[in-house]
């Protein structure tokens, strides 16, 4: 997968194959309800189906990498060569990352940005797969404990110059490449609404940028939305907000209604 080819915004559809993860989980657990969802996503207009079987929300515990691989690959199997759009594995450990490419997916979205697993980018390079490296302050069980910064936009740079950095040492094509501030991983309310507002700064490191901010809690601190199923209208503001700022990729859970109002946001652009 080659991101720096697309010449459009990609939406990736988020599936789920957990029994805890912060809006889904449990939902799609069930890998021929898993398929399905996913097919319907692809039908919606989703260019990528993210799959994962480790729940990375606030104050979660990890899985090993056996669990991972039981929960994903037949998904990934049933989906692999059926769908009109890339596969993405969402994990940590390049043990998964390998079965689920060795099933048919081609995109690796990385949220500790090769931190967590040396192998990782090796894995990347031998299979030519695309890689997704994000910013993370912590880990997803302590990452949300009082997170701080002294300068937010520039350590997350820092950080993510040095993931590509690591990718690219071990043989991964630029072109294939994208990078995530990490909305909700080690930082505060405040904290994922300076990165939005200043997304643009992200460019600097020429590779293209994705974000995630779909159903997330610090829209539902802003909206007095308890729940997950109630923050559509805050995703779709900074889905659009962050395509203003030059967001590539957005990886969200309601591709219908974010796709609508991706196409109306383009079409605003692109007018004159």
């Amino acid at each position: 997968m080659k991101f720096l080819n697309s010449n459009k915004i990609l939406l990736m559809g988020v599936l789920n194959v957990t029994p805890d993860s912060f809006s889904d989980g449990g939902r799609f657990f069930d890998k021929d309800t898993a398929a399905a969802h996913a097919i319907k996503m692809a039908g919606e207009g989703a260019d990528i189906i993210d799959v994962g079987g480790e729940s990375t929300r606030p104050g979660s515990k990890g899985v090993s990498a056996e669990e991972e691989i039981r929960r994903v690959i037949p998904v990934i199997e049933k989906l692999a060569g059926k769908i009109n759009c890339e596969i993405s594995i969402d994990t940590r450990k390049s043990k998964v990352a390998q079965a689920a490419l060795e099933a048919g997916a081609s995109i690796i979205n990385d949220i500790s940005g090769l931190r967590h697993d040396k192998d990782m980018a090796k894995v990347a390079a031998k299979y030519q797969a695309g890689i997704i490296l994000m910013h993370m302050k912590g880990d997803p069980e302590n990452m949300q404990v009082s997170p701080g910064y002294s300068d937010l936009i520039g350590e997350i740079k820092e950080a993510l110059r040095f993931s590509a950095y690591e990718a690219f040492k071990a043989g991964v094509d630029k072109e294939s490449v994208a990078i995530d501030p990490g909305i909700g991983f080690g930082k505060t309310v405040e904290h994922n609404l300076e990165i939005l507002k200043r997304l643009d700064e992200f460019k600097d490191l020429g590779l293209p940028i994705c974000i995630g901010t779909s159903r997330k809690s610090f829209l539902g601190k802003m909206l007095d939305r308890p729940s997950s199923d109630d923050r559509l209208a805050g995703t779709i503001a900074t889905c659009v907000a962050a395509v203003i700022k030059g967001a590539r990729i957005l990886r969200v859970h309601d591709v219908k209604a974010v796709k609508d109002a991706l196409t109306v946001t383009e079409r605003i652009l692109a007018a004159g």
